[in-house]
């Protein structure tokens, strides 16, 4: 065959080469959800809506009543309010382009990523840092349950770190079919429950909004202060890489047509960088809850959401009917994004060694991996310094979400140096852009250098600041700089049907993959090196000595 394939439409195909270990475990298991690859129109039977309550039930989560106490039993309301709202904005702009990218083009956050300035390879960096977001909350949402257990039932804290890990296994092997079905019937439930105590104190006692108003923190006198506000808006901007979980629900969004357009936006933008929105009002209500509670009980059981909503619940309702409402509210809560951060953490482990080995493990192996993880933490005790944990970790975050983002809205739109239509497959891309790689280790780098006062103790606050600024000047700084080429190994992946149909919407026509006869859409298909037909995007991941892969070409 020739080094430029090109097919017209499905060839006959033939004797097909062994295909790489784990290939026939892969098509089994990624047809349920489409691990790690285009997400086809023939899958995608929900509405936009259904998508958009599936992807927002994910963020049924307690930390963020953690965040908002943390902050402001230390800074004080103002400087707390001023930081959450600084983070929300931020994770607000930088979300709506990835949001769109995922939803349109209906593939998940590494397989942009890899199109968006990192390449095949450099993308591992960020599935890393993702999957280490989905531990780290999976733990502290799994320490807020075991303080729920321990008071509602007794079990002691180490137990309850064991029930809060085991109970999700059985509801996140089934992937999207399973987990749309679980957010959409617990989300009434969570909502009546976590925004009835708070109306209710505001309406019998007015006093609490004054008190929650003049609070003025432990290290503080109730001034605003920019390092406390930007020191607050750091631990807020850990949340930015929330991002990457709503779009693996938001690649299943239906084609957008004339048709479902306003209700296509809707759904986007509600369940894409809208989610910040419900997260900021529950961390102002964490701050809220917190001054009620050290004036009811005491600072000592502030910052834990069990405590916060057991004295709100206590204020409303008979003794009797307090724990058990409390601790209800925060299983259902823990269990909703707990599946997510399960599922969504064993996405990016199994997508990073399934390249980096070309082997296909099975998505089971890294659900059990990241669970492991987030056992550990939290028979660590991670809930007793969660500020430094994730005031740490969102330099990173930071860093990774604003250099996709920038290269989607500058290098993409702006100065036209990064290809349109997003492009992950393997051949298709070099293994490493440094215009996403050095805008990325550069941006985090540096502001963990900041974070632990490297660079002196008053630049410490900015940290956050300077991973987002360093990442969104030097990403369309490098694409000037390297005129863009490294961004596509080859621009034609041997296929004659366009990738995209007359409504700019991924193409539905379907091919065989020779290697595993399944049919795949077209975006998810290659012309294959060796053979006059197709190869699917995770047959090309596994192929151990690239007979499929194209080689470098026009």
């Amino acid at each position: 065959m020739s080094a430029e394939p090109r097919l017209a439409e499905v060839a006959e195909p033939e004797p097909a080469q062994q295909a790489a270990p784990g290939t026939d475990q892969a098509v089994k298991e990624t047809l349920e959800d489409y691990t790690l690859r285009f997400a086809p129109r023939s899958y995608r039977r929900w509405t936009p809506m259904v998508v958009a309550t599936t992807a927002l039930g994910g963020i049924a989560y307690m930390a963020d009543f953690s965040i908002g106490a943390g902050i402001g039993l230390a800074h004080g309301t103002g400087n707390a309010l001023l930081a959450i709202a600084v983070a929300a904005v931020v994770i607000f702009v930088t979300g709506f382009p990835l949001a769109y990218y995922g939803a349109r083009y209906n593939i998940d956050l590494d397989l942009i990523t890899r199109g968006s300035g990192f390449g095949y390879f450099g993308s591992v960096l960020t599935s890393v840092i993702f999957a280490s977001f989905t531990f780290i909350f999976f733990a502290l949402e799994g320490s807020i349950m075991a303080q729920g257990l321990k008071l509602g039932l007794g079990l002691p804290l180490w137990l309850g770190y064991l029930v809060s890990t085991l109970m999700v296994i059985p509801l996140v092997i089934y992937g999207m079919t399973a987990l749309s079905k679980l957010q959409v019937w617990t989300t009434p439930i969570w909502l009546l429950l976590m925004v009835g105590p708070l109306v209710y104190l505001v309406a019998t006692d007015p006093g609490t909004v004054d008190r929650f108003l003049a609070y003025a923190g432990t290290d503080g006198d109730g001034g605003i202060n920019t390092a406390s506000v930007l020191l607050g808006a750091g631990v807020c901007l850990s949340l930015i890489a929330q991002i990457g979980e709503q779009i693996d629900y938001l690649r299943f969004m239906p084609p957008k047509t004339d048709a479902n357009k306003r209700s296509w936006w809707t759904a986007v933008v509600m369940a894409g960088p809208g989610w910040v929105v419900l997260g900021a009002l529950k961390q102002a209500i964490g701050v809220f809850l917190a001054v009620y509670i050290i004036a009811e009980v005491g600072a000592s059981a502030a910052p834990e959401p069990i405590q916060q909503f057991k004295g709100a619940f206590d204020a409303m309702m008979p003794s009797w009917l307090v724990v058990p409402l409390a601790v209800v509210l925060v299983v259902i809560s823990q269990i909703k994004i707990n599946v997510t951060n399960a599922y969504s953490g064993s996405l990016a482990w199994t997508n990073s060694f399934t390249r980096v080995t070309r082997r296909y493990p099975g998505r089971m192996v890294f659900v059990l991996v990241n669970l492991g993880f987030a056992l550990a933490l939290m028979e660590a005790d991670m809930f007793s310094f969660l500020n430094s944990i994730l005031g740490f970790y969102s330099n990173c975050a930071i860093a990774w979400v604003v250099t996709v983002a920038t290269d989607i809205g500058i290098n993409k739109y702006v100065l036209k140096l990064s290809p349109h239509a997003p492009e992950f497959r393997r051949g298709m891309l070099y293994a490493v852009n440094p215009v996403g790689v050095v805008a990325f280790v550069a941006a985090s780098g540096l502001s963990i250098a900041m974070y632990f006062h490297a660079l002196g103790d008053a630049l410490q606050p900015y940290s956050p600041v300077a991973a987002a600024v360093i990442a969104f000047v030097l990403t369309p700084l490098m694409a000037v700089v390297t005129k863009g080429r490294y961004y596509l190994r080859r621009s034609d992946d041997g296929v004659a049907e366009p990738l995209l149909d007359e409504d700019g919407n991924p193409s539905a026509v379907a091919y065989e993959c020779h290697v595993c006869r399944q049919q795949f859409e077209r975006p998810d298909v290659a012309a294959c090196r060796t053979h006059d037909a197709v190869v699917c995007s995770l047959c090309l991941s596994t192929d151990k000595v690239g007979d499929h892969v194209l080689p470098a070409g026009v």
